[in-house]
């Protein structure tokens, strides 16, 4: 399938808060346990986990790598209950759930794993706190995706990386503000 294919079977659509986000944020962090027999850092990420921003219905999650647990253990263990394994992320494993033939459910899920020493992936739990605390740039953030998805309503990667500089900004600017680290 090509780009601009995938692109109009899953469109970049936002849609207004829901507070039934982070329910569903909470099953899926029960089963991912479930999955698992150790107890594993299980972070509610992305849009979804900014309260009262406009997102796609698309759950982020962010867990922890087990570290007695093989990737292709890993691997084998998601896409037997469901997931598809994202091959082309090559930074951190990633699964997703939601994505059918005919296009997106009403809630999908992005599962981002990574070790807690993969730093560039777990500041992403300052941006969602940070935005969390702060309207203004929780309001400016929400403009940029507003304009953003019209303006890549079927491309997704462009979606995603016109974002990025103000991700990286108020990142940069919450773990400093956090916690004093200027790294």
């Amino acid at each position: 399938m090509t780009k601009e294919e995938l692109g109009q079977l899953y469109p970049i659509i936002l849609k207004p808060y829901s507070p039934d986000w982070e329910a569903y944020y909470e099953k899926e962090r029960d089963f991912l346990h479930s999955l698992f027999s150790q107890e594993l850092i299980i972070e509610h990420i992305g849009s979804t986990a900014i309260i009262g921003l406009f997102s796609k219905p698309t759950i982020d999650i962010l867990m922890q790598k087990p570290e007695s647990i093989s990737d292709n253990i890993l691997i084998n263990t998601f896409v037997d209950n469901g997931y598809i394994h994202m091959k082309e992320q090559t930074k951190h494993l990633m699964f997703v759930k939601g994505y059918t033939p005919t296009g997106l459910e009403d809630i999908s899920y992005h599962i981002h794993i990574g070790p807690l020493t993969q730093n560039w992936l777990w500041d992403r739990i300052y941006f969602r706190d940070y935005l969390n605390q702060n309207a203004t740039l929780k309001n400016e953030y929400e403009e940029l995706k507003l304009v953003l998805a019209k303006q890549y309503k079927y491309d997704r990667e462009a979606y995603t990386n016109s974002k990025a500089d103000f991700i990286l900004r108020v990142t940069k600017d919450a773990k400093i503000l956090l916690t004093g680290d200027i790294k």
